[in-house]
């Protein structure tokens, strides 16, 4: 019992050493500069303690904290942010759910090749396969050459610097984080519950509503945070393909962080995105808890 017991201790070191190194010490760190000042020096920021004849003066703030609610700017960013994230997960959920769907269901023979073409993008750079559909999307680009070529419009688009440029760049990003997990769910369904169901009178529309989907809700809720979590803090595509006017909290950090060179303000702004964040993934363990305990 002993054996085991270091032996899982062991295997849980190695995880739990990579996040205090790569999580917890750097995220203490923009903690600690979230309550500082900015000044014009190296580094950019005040100490948050002050030794002085007279003895220590601690000079942490919450005015970079307070400044966030002041500013309509900060909060614009986070419910847009937000805003293209869900909306960007839900459509990723509605794409991606018939295509696990039909890899799952699909002969044992086709499953690699099929999951090797969702997975075949991560073969290229994330920044290039960006920049590609600014070729696409441009008014001089294939799209609308396209769709003029085909008289089914007299003149281009605007699809570029839009917002359904950056969902449909989000979404085309994205998409395999949804597709996986669900792939992973619905392959490992016991299939004889649908024969029980239909057994019962169930029709199979009904039988995928009250069992397939029930079922698959480890994938749904896994797939939607895969998706939900990089979307909400996106840089790259909101800047490439949105345009100056999209305003994201990805977009408001890199200007406080490297334009304005304010990092306080910044590391308040990814505090707080953080919390936003962590948020969801503590309710939805807390509501697989409950259901696994039901």
């Amino acid at each position: 019992m002993m054996g085991r017991t270091r032996a899982a201790l062991a295997v849980a070191a190695l995880p739990l050493l990579w996040l205090i190194v790569f999580f917890a010490i750097p995220f203490a760190v923009v903690l600690k500069i979230s309550f500082a000042e900015a000044i014009v020096g190296q580094p950019p920021y005040t100490p948050l303690v002050q030794i002085a004849a007279d003895g220590w003066h601690w000079l942490a703030s919450l005015a970079n904290y307070l400044l966030l609610t002041d500013d309509p700017l900060y909060i614009s960013a986070y419910l847009n942010s937000l805003l293209v994230a869900g909306i960007s997960t839900v459509i990723c959920l509605l794409i991606g759910y018939p295509m696990a769907y039909a890899i799952a269901r699909a002969p044992e023979a086709w499953r690699n090749p099929l999951l090797m073409l969702v997975i075949l993008p991560f073969w290229t750079s994330f920044l290039i396969r960006v920049y590609a559909w600014i070729g696409i999307l441009s008014t001089n680009g294939l799209l609308n050459h396209a769709l003029l070529a085909l008289g089914v419009i007299d003149e281009p688009l605007a699809l570029m610097n839009t917002n359904f440029a950056i969902y449909l760049g989000i979404v085309y990003s994205y998409l395999p984080f949804m597709v996986l997990p669900l792939y992973a769910t619905l392959s490992r369904m016991d299939l004889t519950l649908l024969e029980a169901a239909a057994d019962l009178g169930c029709t199979p529309w009904a039988a995928f509503w009250r069992v397939t989907v029930p079922l698959s809700w480890p994938g749904i809720a896994a797939g939607s945070l895969l998706v939900f979590i990089p979307a909400t803090g996106e840089f790259v595509i909101p800047d490439l393909l949105g345009g100056p006017d999209a305003l994201m909290i990805g977009k408001v950090l890199w200007t406080e962080f490297f334009s304005n060179r304010d990092w306080p303000t910044a590391s308040a702004l990814a505090t707080v995105l953080l919390v936003l964040l962590v948020g969801p993934m503590v309710i939805l363990q807390a509501l697989e808890r409950r259901g696994g305990k039901a």
